[in-house]
């Protein structure tokens, strides 16, 4: 429905305390994955479609993340400081909403890589987003097909593209890659502070106004040392199509 979403927030705050002891001295996304940090991954990814700004949020050891984004010059980068105050996924993306004015924007998390196998997954979001009807457009892998994740899934896909929540006895194949492409409508009744995502989730998906897509290729959660290993082994074994 669009041809171009050019903006972004990474989240980038957190302490990636399960990827110890590599976030001792630096924040998760700087965790280095097949040469080079997991957030260039991801801001390479986004720039490749289009996207000319990126606010990225900091929190724990930030001065470091500062430093290593002042190096890039190909986009527009913003921080959201957090540094007083961890404001948790929803509660940073609306403290950037300002940044964004009324356009549509991506959400993507700092250690979501994948490989796409000749099909480009953020630009298929872009495709298929529709703002007249959508205040969230999310991207779900196959958790069967996926590296690092061994939950029971996230959320039911109608074939329409409606996504509904899982209930908690029921295992799922869709996983949420924490990609995904917002308007500010997603925010219309946010609360003050720090709150999840999954808050604002519900209230939409109540109004049938969340979708999703189905994720090509490989994806990886690169949440623990194991599951950075498993991805480097990956990328190593599909190059050059990351």
């Amino acid at each position: 429905m669009r041809d171009m979403v050019d903006q972004a927030f990474i989240l980038g705050a957190g302490f990636g305390s399960r990827m110890r002891p590599l976030t001792d001295t630096i924040p998760k996304p700087m965790v280095q994955l097949a040469g080079k940090p997991l957030i260039d991954h991801v801001i390479d990814r986004l720039a490749s479609v289009g996207v000319k700004k990126i606010v990225v949020n900091v929190h724990y050891l930030a001065d470091v993340l500062e430093t290593h984004l002042r190096q890039r010059n190909d986009v527009e980068l913003i921080i959201s400081d957090e540094r007083d105050e961890l404001l948790d996924t929803g509660g940073g993306v609306y403290k950037a909403l300002p940044h964004f004015g009324d356009e549509p924007f991506f959400i993507h998390n700092s250690d979501s890589v994948w490989v796409e196998n000749g099909h480009d997954n953020l630009a298929e979001l872009v495709k298929k987003f529709d703002p007249q009807k959508m205040d969230n457009l999310l991207c779900l892998a196959n958790k069967n097909t996926s590296l690092g994740y061994d939950g029971n899934g996230d959320f039911l896909l109608s074939n329409e593209g409606l996504i509904s929540r899982k209930p908690s006895d029921v295992t799922s194949d869709h996983v949420f890659i924490g990609a995904s492409i917002a308007t500010k409508n997603l925010f219309k009744k946010s609360p003050e502070g720090s709150f999840s995502l999954n808050k604002l989730w519900d209230a939409s998906i109540a109004q049938n106004r969340v979708y999703g897509i189905k994720h090509r290729g490989i994806w990886m959660h690169v949440g623990t040392t194991e599951a950075l290993s498993d991805a480097e082994d990956c990328i190593r074994q599909a190059e050059p199509t990351l």
